[in-house]
This record gives C-alpha cells, sequence and structure tokens, in this order.
C-alpha cells in the first residue's frame, strides 16, 4: 500500500483551536475496477465540509474534502475514459474518504475532464457549486430554453450564485434574471455579466 499526505480531524474541536485540523500519512486504498488515483492539485472548502465537521465524530482520523482538482497517475482495470497523465476535476463522495489528501481515490463515473481554459485551483472551484446550480434550475425548477419568466438570484456573486448566472445567460434565453450583491463592486460584477 502505499501512504499520503492527508488534512484531517479526530475530535470536533473550534476552528481557532491549532489542533482542530492536522496533517497526518494515511493509506490510499487499493483501486476498485473503475478507479482512478488523481494526484491532488487544488481542493475548495465548501459549507458542507464545515457542516460534516461540525455534526459528525470523526471516528478515529477523517479526511474532509469534496471538490478537487488534479492528474490520473493509476488507473482500474475497467477504466474506459481516462488514462494516467490526464487532468481532471470532480466532487468526491461522501460514502469514501475526502479530498483533502495529496492522493484521492475516485471513481471515474464522477469525474470530468479538467478544461484547459482553467487552472487547477479554478477546476477545483466547480464542482459542487456548479451541480447545485444546475440541479436548482433545471431539476428543481424544471426551467428549459423554451421557459420564460424572471428568475430571483439572490447572493449572486457567491459560487452558487454565480454559476447561476453564466447558465442563465447561456441556457434560458427568455428568462429575465434579477440578480442581488451586497456592495456596488459585487453589483458592478454582477452587472458586467451582460
Amino acid at each position: 500500500m502505499t501512504a499520503t499526505t492527508a488534512i484531517g480531524y479526530e475530535k470536533n474541536l473550534p476552528a481557532t483551536d491549532p489542533e482542530a485540523l492536522t496533517a497526518r500519512e494515511v493509506e490510499v486504498p487499493e483501486l476498485g475496477p473503475h478507479d482512478l488515483l488523481v494526484e491532488v492539485e487544488a481542493v475548495s472548502v465548501n459549507p458542507v465540509d464545515v457542516k460534516l465537521r461540525e455534526g459528525a465524530p470523526a471516528n478515529g482520523f477523517k479526511v474532509l474534502g469534496f471538490d478537487a482538482a488534479g492528474t490520473v497517475r493509476e488507473v482500474g482495470s475497467a477504466v474506459t475514459l481516462f488514462a494516467p497523465g490526464d487532468e481532471v476535476y470532480y466532487a468526491g463522495s461522501i460514502d469514501r474518504p475526502g479530498t483533502n489528501q495529496r492522493l484521492h481515490v475516485v471513481d471515474e463515473r464522477i469525474t470530468g475532464r479538467k478544461p484547459q481554459v482553467l487552472s487547477f485551483a479554478d477546476a477545483a472551484a466547480l464542482p459542487l457549486t456548479a451541480i447545485t446550480a444546475w440541479e436548482t434550475l433545471f431539476e428543481r425548477l424544471a426551467l428549459t430554453e423554451d421557459s420564460t419568466g424572471t428568475l430571483l438570484v439572490i447572493g449572486a456573486t457567491g459560487g452558487v450564485g454565480s454559476i447561476m448566472l453564466a447558465l442563465a445567460d447561456a441556457l434560458l434565453p427568455n428568462v429575465t434574471v434579477i440578480a442581488t450583491a451586497s456592495d456596488d463592486e459585487r453589483s458592478a460584477w454582477v452587472r458586467s455579466m451582460w
């Protein structure tokens, strides 16, 4: 087995405590048939990470993190979508250790090719925000390219809100978007989207 450096927690301590998050070496699990071993270049922190840490005991050492971007180093025996050297990004799974580690194992079926125009950091910022925005607009609200009316996006300069603006602009031509922002600088940024 290979070991890797991971950031995690053992106790639900306040974020101000120096031991709230610690680094340690952890074992990298063996690859399943559809698994990729990714050398993680960037991760993002999401509200769900905070909620999981606050609400769940570690039961040992728990590694948090969902969003990641990196380079495929190894592939499982049934992998067909990726090869070593491919740059990828993804939101991991709640059923596996988190992405806050140097080497991470993820199923190829929840992984995408990192757009070449994005840095690893920019790509790692997208998965959960983009999934949330997409599901809200097209699954929960059931909007289509033929939809009409007005869409109110509160907090439009946040992660999910900004992705909603981009999706609405590209895919909802007949929907009028009203966006809120908390100050003049953010308002100017929202206006620059159109």
